[in-house]
């Protein structure tokens, strides 16, 4: 349903009379205010039952490029339904993680944002390691050096439930 991704912005339906136009334009130009950038090496780790490329070390610009994705466009986004509600706080949220919820629609960000590219679903204990240790073999090529983050996709969902892209949106050329 979601393919290989990054979420730096949880998904969200826009709010009353906001359109889809009015999101690509100002994601857009948001987009071009923020310098590209060098994230750390990727390495594969495991988070809960699942497998995940996550940057070997803290990066100030992807959290501050997740969190300026965050703010910026959250007049946007409508707000969340009960059902919503109820089911984000069904993992049971922190204190912390609750004022995100009501504040941004997702519980997971700012202090609370994790970047991760998922590589498996829920795997059994005994599967991880075995599984864990293949996966690093076969992208060692792909976690040996820092990635260029130059620019963000902008998805959308479609009536049958899968993600597309809707535009590929550049960051602003890095100032030297």
């Amino acid at each position: 349903r979601y393919g290989f991704h990054g979420t730096l912005k949880a998904p969200f339906r826009l709010a009353d009379g906001v359109c889809e136009s009015d999101l690509i334009t100002k994601a857009t130009a948001l987009a071009n205010s923020i310098p590209a950038f060098e994230m750390p090496a990727l390495q594969i780790t495991s988070l809960g039952s699942f497998l995940a490329f996550v940057p070997r070390e803290r990066s100030a610009e992807l959290q501050q490029l997740a969190n300026s994705l965050v703010q910026e466009l959250d007049n946007l986004r409508a707000p969340l339904s009960d059902a919503e509600l109820t089911r984000r706080r069904s993992v049971g949220l922190t204190p912390a993680q609750e004022i995100l919820l009501t504040k941004w629609g997702y519980p997971y960000v700012m202090e609370e944002f994790r970047f991760h590219l998922t590589l498996s679903g829920r795997l059994q204990t005994d599967e991880l390691k075995s599984i864990k240790s293949m996966l690093q073999t076969q992208t060692s090529h792909l976690t040996s050096f820092p990635v260029r983050v130059d620019d963000v996709g902008l998805v959308g969902e479609a009536e049958d439930g899968r993600f597309h892209l809707i535009r590929r949106l550049p960051l602003a050329a890095a100032k030297h």
